[in-house]
């Protein structure tokens, strides 16, 4: 009897079992937990595979092109806040088997995507390099997250983004074939094209694409320091280099699914201080992070007083965290303790780190942004040693894992969590954010990337609560309206996902958003890889599937 007919009569999973050699999971547990991610969804999938390699991998987008209503979702560590890795068909984990990390070279390393950040750092440091793109989820998240939302985080305001880091990427797309995507040179452009394979098709239509609309999709990149909505085609083509690597890079893993990765490392500066200043309130705050960035910090960043109260309140998980005992870490804190004795919970900290070839220089650059600011009359202090500096950046990175875990009654949703604007507007800009905030009696915590002009901000709710439900779609509307208005972006580094891929058109436009769907059908003209993210959303659906607990 025919193969085919066989498979007709098993189960999609018996089917997946004898065409991998990795796992195939059904089992409640774990479909559960491919269930969730860091956002406000719930979206249960039919299965989750493991693949072994990459001949897997191939197996699974072949399955997938030749099966009606199955796709493939890759998935890493989970940490998303934007739905991404979430989906109704299979979920295909990283993490169990793509987990290699390669050689360090004096400028370069290759991993597998289910790599773990924190291991690929320990790995580098160790050469005095380092990958600068990672997101405060560092100890959590994968290489290949980072790679398919084109993270940032607090050293992006100096460094950039993962997409100036990726050198190379090897990708199976949607033939069922895998290849290397690295920049080209207007001649080996013009070679490649000339390939009668699937990868030759999709460089030719997407140069076509790209020379067509060159002046237009320039125009269109959003005038702002990061950004992570849509797909970047004003970095594939500048008339002198070809990259599609960086179209890949952010495209949450709708184009196709990455194997492995070719990151660029530094050699970051071994000194740095920090200048900590505590905010009483937000009038002064544009007027400080302007005079902050003239002195060029390294990052500079922040978190609000709903933050910093429940650091405290959870002071032992702090300890743990920390690696330290009660009463060293106590000690630590009594600078903050009076200070706040003194002005009361500060508003806003602001995190300003500078670096230098040594610690003396570090300090000296520290103390001229002080000195600077001393006009506002706001408390600040300087810290330079490793322990100092350890415990905001815990705060910091800790920040939103701290809400979602440890707030009673309450859920955090992140659904106008990462919007970007120009420093030079959030005078106007902020107060406005704060009167829809308040329009709809949102409790919330503040974030972010203050010297990009980049917020996290994240609503405390009732999920539970249906009429919470309904504020949702109200509130973002509003909220992206007014990023719009200030000619910014909807997202800076989380991406779009469930959550924010139907701004898409609002944003760029439909010409553009044209593109973005031509775009798409180049690479997967069947639709198979991580459907309904980026391009053909559907928000009612997607608000249908909000967690309700």
């Amino acid at each position: 009897m025919p193969r085919y007919v066989i498979l007709e009569r098993m189960s999609l999973g018996e089917d997946l079992k004898l065409l991998i050699h990795g796992e195939v999971a059904e089992d409640k547990a774990s479909l559960a937990r491919a269930s969730r991610d860091a956002s406000l969804f719930i979206v249960r999938p039919r299965a989750v595979v493991h693949p072994m390699n990459v001949d897997d991998v191939k197996a699974l987008v072949r399955y997938a092109s030749t099966h009606k209503h199955i796709s493939l979702t890759a998935r890493s560590g989970g940490t998303d806040m934007s739905g991404g890795p979430l989906s109704e068909s299979l979920v295909v984990d990283m993490t169990s088997h793509f987990t290699r990390i390669g050689s360090v070279t004096n400028h370069s390393i290759y991993v597998e995507p289910g790599v773990y950040y924190r291991d690929m750092e320990r790995k580098v440091r160790k050469k005095g390099l380092l990958m600068p793109s990672f997101p405060a989820s560092k100890d959590i998240c994968t290489v290949g997250g980072m790679v398919n939302n084109n993270s940032g985080g607090e050293k992006t305001l100096s460094y950039g983004k993962t997409e100036r880091y990726v050198e190379e990427l090897s990708v199976v797309l949607a033939d069922g074939n895998e290849y290397t995507i690295s920049p080209l040179t207007a001649s080996e452009l013009a070679k490649k094209i000339q390939e009668k394979t699937f990868i030759g098709k999709v460089y030719k239509e997407v140069y076509a694409l790209c020379e067509k609309h060159y002046d237009f999709i320039h125009s269109k990149k959003p005038d702002v320091s990061k950004n992570s909505a849509g797909y970047s085609l004003w970095n594939v083509w500048d008339r002198k280099t070809f990259d599609v690597a960086k179209l890949f890079v952010g495209s949450q893993g709708t184009l196709g699914i990455t194997t492995n990765i070719k990151f660029r490392l530094i050699k970051p500066k071994k000194h740095s201080a920090m200048l900590v200043v505590f905010l009483p309130d937000l009038t002064s705050l544009i007027k400080i992070v302007e005079y902050l960035l003239a002195y060029q910090p390294t990052s500079l960043e922040s978190y609000d007083d709903h933050t910093l109260s429940l650091a405290l309140k959870l002071f032992p998980s702090f300890v743990k965290k920390l690696k330290t005992n009660v009463f060293s870490l106590a000690w630590q804190f009594i600078p903050e303790f009076f200070i706040m004795l003194r002005f009361g919970i500060p508003k806003l900290i602001v995190l300003a780190e500078f670096s230098g070839d040594t610690k003396k220089e570090a300090i000296a650059q520290a103390e001229a942004a002080r000195n600077a600011i001393k006009k506002w009359n706001v408390p600040t202090r300087i810290a330079t040693s490793k322990e100092e500096k350890e415990k905001y950046w815990t705060i910091r990175r800790e920040s939103f894992n701290m809400l979602r875990h440890h707030v009673q009654g309450k859920k955090t949703a992140p659904f106008i969590d990462d919007f970007i604007v120009k420093p030079i507007y959030l005078q106007e800009f902020l107060p406005q954010l704060a009167q829809i905030l308040q329009k709809y009696n949102i409790d919330y915590s503040i974030a972010g990337h203050v010297g990009d002009g980049n917020f996290h901000i994240i609503p405390l709710m009732n999920l539970k609560d249906e009429q919470e439900h309904t504020i949702i779609p109200k509130v973002s509307k509003e909220v992206y309206d007014l990023v719009f208005r200030y000619k910014g972006s909807s997202t800076a580094e989380h991406n779009d996902g469930l959550v924010r891929s139907h701004i898409l058109p609002q944003m760029y436009g439909e010409k553009m958003y044209g593109l973005f769907k031509e775009t798409k059908h180049i690479f997967d003209p069947k639709n198979i890889f991580n459907p309904g993210k980026k391009v053909n959303f559907n928000w009612k659906w997607s608000q249908k599937h909000i967690a309700k607990e």
